[in-house]
């Protein structure tokens, strides 16, 4: 059999010039904008819920109510007994001021000597005595008033309520539940606008800082990555694992991120020094000697398109790389133009020298690359029936 018709078919895209992106890619976990578990303060059986998953909700709005007869009838018998402290208040007031009239009646006639000092004494002694009560009494009151103000606030905590504006989730309130100060109840935040957190190691916050533009890349998500900056980085080190949080503050209208999703995030902190960019997906380690390197074409192929060009020789170059990001790699050895192969290198590694070569755009390497296993295989299922339907 003819050499040529032993060509194996593959794709190639042409090597650019330029420097790459530096880039360290870490895992952020995604919070809305003022997320909050909610608890209820006191425990207690829930009488109604008056919320569920995905309302938005006000500051202050009820969201669940436990029952509340017992704690009505504590305020009551409060309220009752501050009555009760209030009318024998008046009651001191009012002897205190029956001794302040007979202690000024004795004094005009003890000046006249109509009263002994014995007397007068006696009556500034009761006098003194109804001072204390009236201050007794006024102790009291405000007792009471306490009492009232404490049963009343626990009447005020049978319904809990948003500690601020959102939209509430991760209901787990149920009529008839009995329910502990530390049950949580319900997760509320606002999810158009979230915030990304990322761990940042001791070593990684000498080269990366709060300004540096961010990637953030939904799985599953075909609208493309999502650009920010960094907005902060805490300056305080857990012990535990010696990293920092960094915090990416994002508009989220679209609803692209949900809370509690992990994400990988780029953080681009550079570029590297220029060179030949090759997509990370032309790369191939030879299995015989284990060097990394990409096989380049002879000659430049056919235009691009569908269609297969004549079988042309194809050669291993091993190659020096400058630096790596997610999806190119910057090399020094290899010229700015070269035409490379980025898919089907596994067919070439049985020392064939030649390939039937179909060209492609960078762009169409970068869309491969950027395709789960379970997307590109799909993609090649239906490129293959669409090739069956067309024979």
């Amino acid at each position: 059999m003819d050499r040529d018709q032993l060509a194996p078919p593959v794709e190639a895209t042409q090597a650019r010039y330029g420097s790459l992106p530096l880039v360290e890619r870490l895992s952020g976990n995604v919070r809305a904008e003022n997320q909050v578990v909610l608890y209820s303060e006191i425990p207690g059986r829930i009488a109604e819920v008056l919320v569920n998953n995905g309302e938005r909700v006000n500051a202050q709005q009820p969201l669940v109510r436990l029952q509340d007869d017992a704690a009505r009838e504590q305020v009551r018998q409060a309220a009752a007994g501050l009555r009760i402290e209030q009318a024998r208040l008046r009651q001191a007031e009012a002897r205190l001021g029956e001794l302040n009239t007979q202690v000024a009646r004795y004094q005009s006639l003890n000046e006249r000597n109509l009263v002994s000092e014995v007397d007068l004494d006696a009556l500034l002694a009761q006098r003194e005595s109804g001072a204390a009560d009236v201050e007794l009494a006024q102790a009291q009151v405000e007792r009471a008033a306490a009492t009232l103000a404490e049963r009343e606030d626990a009447l005020a905590k049978t319904v809990v309520r948003a500690p601020v504006a959102g939209v509430v989730g991760g209901r787990a309130a149920e009529v008839g539940m009995q329910v502990s100060t530390g049950a949580p109840l319900y997760t509320l935040g606002n999810p158009a606008r979230v915030t990304v957190r990322i761990n940042l190691s001791d070593t990684l916050l000498r080269r990366i800082s709060s300004g540096m533009p961010v990637r953030i890349m939904p799985e599953g998500d075909d609208a493309g990555p999502i650009t920010g900056t960094l907005t902060r980085i805490s300056p305080f080190l857990d012990p535990a694992n010696r990293s920092a949080v960094g915090e990416i503050d994002l508009p989220n209208p679209a609803g692209r991120l949900w809370p509690g999703m992990f994400v990988p995030v780029d953080i681009l902190y550079g570029d590297s020094r220029q060179g030949t960019l090759v997509p990370s997906s032309a790369l191939f380690t030879d299995p015989n000697t284990g060097r990394e390197g990409v096989f380049s074409l002879a000659m430049a192929p056919a235009a691009e398109g569908l269609q297969l060009g004549e079988p042309q020789e194809v050669s291993f170059r091993p190659i020096l790389p400058i630096a790596r990001g997610a999806e190119e790699i910057a090399v020094e050895n290899l010229e700015p133009g070269s035409w490379i192969v980025t898919l089907g290198q596994n067919l070439l590694t049985t020392g064939r020298g030649v390939a039937r070569v179909r060209a492609v755009t960078w762009d169409h390497v970068m869309y491969l690359q950027g395709l789960q296993k379970e997307e590109l295989l799909a993609d090649v299922l239906c490129d293959t029936s669409n090739r069956s339907t067309a024979r």
